[in-house]
């Protein structure tokens, strides 16, 4: 690895394991101090102990504003001004219109689409003070299409795919990105439990290069967001689907 995000201090909401974990490792082998932020406490710290100095775990619900509060004061106070924001933190439920109950579609709400209003709104300040940032949203495939069976979900997705473009126009001249990332079928704890192997290979035949996506595949375009390197895009939305949204979406 280099030192592309060198200086740069991170917090990586959902960090303790799938994509977050992946990013928070990708972030410190290029130079970041990372906050791992998740309510998964035990392999939050394992991480954390895992990837040594540069990284911290801390409790924290994304949907709870005083919790953005007291992390991004703790991030400021230990590392420095929080420079980059991969808001990663998310839920996942399947269930029909006629069956979802209103507490379970107002969950999704609360975590995916509140707790990435509340990441963009607690680290505004700091960055707008201290020269700018990235700030980088994940959506989803389902951000940018529909797909049976998940009306809560993908209102979510397409909630923080606009959030990220209204945020790009207002933060913009502040010297602060803001960028959605829109996976595919990625195989993480997230999506494993819903059909196991048997939903993988599902996936896998409706991607055009007849895989599924792993952790891995992800992470370093949040590190080239992160970096320095995309400093001139802002309000971008980035699938990186193995190329499922060239054509139609898993439920076409």
């Amino acid at each position: 690895m280099t030192d592309r995000l060198a200086g740069k201090i991170a917090i990586v909401t959902g960090g303790a394991q799938g994509q977050g974990a992946a990013i928070a490792r990708h972030f410190v082998a290029e130079g970041a101090c990372v906050y791992i932020a998740d309510v998964a406490d035990d392999l939050g710290k394992a991480l954390a102990d895992e990837l040594g100095e540069a990284a911290r775990f801390k409790h924290h619900d994304v949907s709870d504003e005083q919790s953005w509060t007291d992390l991004v004061e703790e991030v400021n106070a230990t590392f420095g001004p929080v420079s980059v924001l991969a808001n990663n933190a998310g839920i996942l439920r399947f269930n029909e219109i006629e069956k979802m109950p209103v507490e379970e579609y107002l969950l999704l709400v609360n975590v995916n689409q509140l707790g990435t209003f509340l990441g963009m709104k607690a680290v505004a300040r700091t960055m707008r003070k201290n020269g700018g940032g990235s700030i980088i949203n994940a959506s989803s495939v389902e951000g940018l299409a529909g797909m049976a069976s998940l009306t809560g979900y993908v209102a979510t997705k397409w909630a923080i795919r606009g959030m990220t473009k209204a945020a790009a126009m207002e933060l913009g001249p502040k010297g602060i990105r803001v960028n959605s990332v829109h996976p595919g079928m990625i195989d993480t704890p997230m999506t494993r439990p819903h059909g196991g192997d048997a939903a993988m290979e599902f996936g896998a035949s409706r991607v055009p290069l007849r895989r599924v996506g792993y952790p891995d595949d992800i992470a370093p375009l949040y590190v080239f967001l992160a970096s320095d390197e995309s400093a001139y895009i802002n309000g971008a939305e980035i699938a990186i689907d193995g190329g499922v949204t060239a054509t139609h979406a898993f439920g076409g």
